[in-house]
């Protein structure tokens, strides 16, 4: 039996006129009073709006956690999945159908903790995937333990007398790690969290964006991050990475704003390129199996 390989499908979404509510679920988000969940998702709403996505066209997957709980709350196609493994999953989609948009939400312990080994091998095949992890430096959803961007020496009562592990810095890693489009935001700045989410989502490869995201009930951080934060510098290139690495290291001033980006071919792109390349071969099926029998 011999097969063809065919070139792959490109695929356009027509774009459409939609409100942010046109992408509200009936399902009512259930997260604490004041969770900055509540602004993470209201930008995201305004961002999908404003890029004019098809509500067909759009995939949010998620892990575990109360971030994660997102999908529910959008009027599109959603994979509520297992713990640190929502990039394995989003990257599934995308590459079995890559005409559709597909956003990954997370928190910082199914991002940082149990799901870290998977973000540099999303970062190195530049999947077209954009994750936003809302980070608010403690598990929520398991009533307040400390998580891998907890402050050294933050004390509660899974840590009576303070962590003694440092916290990770998820942006430097992921600038090390090669990712073509790193930024950070911050809940409570919605104008400048929904340009960042759109310009993640307009990015061609995987694009990482970092969301403070203060938890009110267990360590609420908002006055913390108005006094910490600010913009990143006006004339920061971000361009050019070992300056991003520089700010992102600053641990003093934590900047808010896109810190580094850079254009190469996407994971489907790639492999479109290698079957549009051996389009024209000609396979023999049976030759192929036979060298895997005995």
């Amino acid at each position: 039996m011999v097969t063809t390989l065919e070139p792959p499908i490109t695929y356009q979404f027509e774009p459409v006129n939609l409100t942010p509510n046109d992408y509200k679920s009936d399902l009512h988000p259930i997260w604490c009073p004041g969770c900055g969940d509540f602004g993470v998702l209201a930008s995201f709403y305004k961002a999908v709006s404003e890029l004019h996505i098809p509500n067909e066209q759009l995939v949010v997957v998620s892990g575990i956690g109360c971030s994660s709980r997102f999908p529910a709350f959008v009027n599109a196609y959603g994979f509520h999945g297992t713990h640190g493994r929502a990039l394995p999953l989003a990257t599934g989609v995308k590459m079995s159908r890559p005409e559709l948009k597909v956003v990954t939400v997370g928190g910082d312990g199914d991002a940082f903790s149990i799901g870290m080994g998977h973000i540099p091998h999303a970062i190195r095949r530049n999947v077209d995937i954009t994750y936003i992890v809302m980070d608010n430096e403690i598990y929520g959803l398991t009533k307040g333990q400390a998580s891998p961007t907890s402050p050294l020496g933050m004390e509660r009562k899974a840590s009576p007398y303070g962590t003694v592990e440092r916290p990770l810095n998820p942006l430097l890693m992921a600038l090390a790690a090669g990712a073509s489009w790193v930024a950070r935001g911050f809940s409570s700045k919605p104008k400048e969290l929904t340009e960042l989410i759109k310009q993640g989502m307009e990015h061609k490869g995987f694009s990482l964006l970092q969301v403070y995201s203060p938890c009110v009930t267990f360590y609420d951080t908002y006055d913390h991050f108005k006094q910490v934060t600010k913009p990143l510098p006006a004339d920061h290139n971000s361009r050019d990475r070992m300056g991003a690495m520089k700010y992102a290291m600053d641990e003093e001033n934590l900047y808010l704003g896109l810190f580094y980006q850079e254009e190469r071919p996407t994971y489907d792109e790639a492999y479109a390129a290698k079957r549009a390349a051996n389009a024209k071969q000609n396979y023999d099926i049976q030759e192929i199996m036979g060298k895997y029998m005995r």
